[in-house]
């Protein structure tokens, strides 16, 4: 069998029956005129192919999940513009359902799960709309121009595992979110606090403070409190605080607002219970910025003995990360935080120098130096490829700043985590797995931490323990950022759920394969143990091509070197793992 990676987009007439009955001659005509003026020729703009047409709907295949979407946009558009003066009885109207999926092909028709994804979500699509499965919405990230909202997970027939859904209302019509899956205690969302500084510039302060807070709550055990990802992805929408508490899944929502004015701060929060939209507490606090932190605590104490009807012990309190002595380097810190995920031209050398700024103003502040222990490694990651790691100079900064860190605060959980996880890429697994541990130990509800611990424990040889806590971090960060798959990816393939990682590691690589040559490596490894090895050995090739152009070690190396340091930054440790890993690579074609 012929198998591909595509987006497929399935359309469909709501109330085809209905309209044929009414008048099946009006009808089929209206439809043939649609399909040959507008809808064959937008799909044909958005380099698609018409795989099929059915008497009420068609299939289309594309090449990029963002032509798709486009494409389904126009196609929505050009329908509502033609039919806008046809009576209401009398309207075509089109559900839309798309998804990135491994397809099989039959001469000019494809099949298989892919196909069957996009048409049960084109089913649950509200008329005139366009519903997205979470595999194609992770690549449209500031692509396309549109409002997309997070339908929640849905249990589509006759497929197993539930699938996410992102809904596209062009129609202006609102999404019944399926319930999510709940904790034994109460959730928390915090919304991102509003910026009332009349400075935009000041976003950052505001957006700063509100995922101190975050940190600040995931520590208490009878919380479960939603990663910040997720809660300032539906930050700033007109949407019922209800409605949001169900897409998340949170039993109470914190909003606020941050005004800024000099040396003063006013911060303003409350409480709402989303069952019943019903406010449980609010207060206002003005100090001075030198104060944040007890402010911060305070606002912690509070939530706390409203929602766990417990007060928080001042051991627990003292027990915290350290306070930097300079509220200089705080405000340098977020200002670099805020710049530390952005991967444009320039952005990671901004953040660099925020951090060092931070880290002159007050020497003892360790959070200064985690985030430059990220971007010295990000730099390796992404530069360094084929340089042995002792000789990598970002790589043994990132070390000594993730040293330097846990010694200025070792009561930190972020530094813990930091700590731990850059010991696993230097492959010193009894020191990685003690940080880790502690990190997750001092704050069980960080779903950041917990990903990273996940990934650790498959390191280690556990695979299955690690997939179990991946699910706590997806279940905690349901909107979670894509890089969550890369490490479920390889927890997949080390419990031997080849057939599973395979599926990740095509959505992540889709666009661009060759801009992500580990991604491709494994995802080789994975064909290669199901027995795809014309698959395999077509991702090997790129994989090596992709190696190539980026080699930066010995200019004498070849496609055997470039798999041993996939093998070697793979950080497993166990033997088993590492063959597993190799037998796919050889399967696939490579001199593993």
């Amino acid at each position: 069998m012929q198998r591909r990676l595509a987006a497929i987009l399935i359309a469909d007439v709501v109330g085809y029956s209905r309209l044929v009955e009414a008048d099946e001659n009006a009808t089929l005509a209206a439809l043939g005129s649609l399909m040959s003026s507008s809808l064959r020729p937008v799909i044909a703009a958005h380099a698609g192919r018409v795989v099929k047409l059915m008497g009420d709907g068609l299939v289309a295949e594309f090449g990029s999940v963002v032509e798709a979407v486009s494409c389904a946009i126009a196609f929505q558009n050009s329908v509502a513009s033609q039919q806008q003066f046809v009576d209401p009885t009398r309207k075509i109207i089109f559900r839309i359902g798309i998804n990135l999926g491994d397809v099989v092909v039959d001469g000019d028709d494809i099949l298989g799960d892919g196909v069957n994804v996009a048409a049960r979500l084109e089913q649950l699509c509200p008329p005139g709309d366009v519903l997205i499965s979470g595999a194609a919405y992770e690549h449209l990230a500031g692509k396309i121009d549109a409002t997309i909202e997070y339908a929640g997970e849905q249990r589509l027939k006759n497929i197993a595992r539930p699938i996410k859904a992102y809904h596209l209302p062009l129609s202006g019509s609102k999404f019944a979110v399926s319930n999510v899956s709940k904790f034994a205690g109460p959730t928390i969302a915090v919304l991102p606090f509003e910026n009332m500084s009349g400075d935009p510039e000041q976003t950052y302060f505001s957006d700063g403070i509100t995922e101190d807070i975050i940190i600040e709550l995931a520590r208490f055990t009878e919380l479960m409190v939603i990663a910040r990802t997720s809660s300032f992805a539906l930050g700033g929408r007109s949407a019922d605080l209800r409605e949001i508490g169900h897409i998340l899944g949170a039993d109470y929502v914190v909003e606020g607002s941050v005004r800024r004015a000099g040396n003063r701060i006013r911060i303003t929060v409350q409480l709402v219970e989303t069952k019943g939209g019903t406010h449980r507490w609010a207060e206002r606090y003005d100090a001075e910025i030198e104060d944040i932190f007890a402010t911060q605590e305070e606002i912690a104490r509070s939530i706390v003995a409203t929602v766990a009807q417990r007060v928080i012990d001042d051991n627990e309190i003292t027990s915290r990360r350290r306070r930097p002595e300079d509220v200089r380097a705080y405000d340098l810190f977020l200002q670099g935080n805020r710049l530390s995920d952005d991967f444009r031209p320039g952005a990671q050398e901004r953040a660099e120098a925020l951090f060092e700024r931070a880290a002159k103003a007050d020497p003892t502040f360790a959070r200064a130096h985690t985030g430059l222990a990220y971007i010295y490694l990000n730099r390796a990651s992404e530069g360094g490829l084929g340089i042995p790691r002792e000789h990598d100079d970002n790589r043994i900064k990132a070390l000594r700043s993730a040293e330097t860190a846990f010694a200025l605060d070792p009561s930190d959980p972020r530094v813990q985590c930091t700590l731990g996880y850059i010991c696993l890429t230097w492959r010193d697994f009894k020191r990685a797995e003690h940080h880790l541990d502690l990190a997750k130990s001092m704050n069980p509800n960080d779903a950041t931490i917990l990903i990273l611990w996940a990934w650790m424990q498959g390191a280690l040889g556990r695979p299955v323990k690690g997939l179990a806590g991946a699910e706590v971090a997806y279940r905690l960060n349901p909107l979670h950022p894509r890089w969550y798959n890369y490490y479920k990816s390889r927890l997949l393939f080390l419990a031997e759920r080849y057939g599973e990682a395979a599926t990740l590691l095509e959505q992540r690589t889709f666009d661009t394969p060759d801009k992500e040559p580990r991604d491709m490596g494994w995802r080789a490894a994975s064909y290669g143990h199901l027995g795809r090895i014309d698959d395999a050995e077509r991702c090997g090739n790129i994989f090596i091509d992709a190696i190539r152009k980026r080699w930066c070690g010995a200019s004498t190396a070849g496609s055997a070197d470039y798999v041993n340091w996939l093998v070697d930054v793979s950080y497993l440790s166990s033997e088993q793992d590492v063959l597993r890993l190799r037998e796919g690579l050889r399967r696939a074609g490579l001199p593993a």
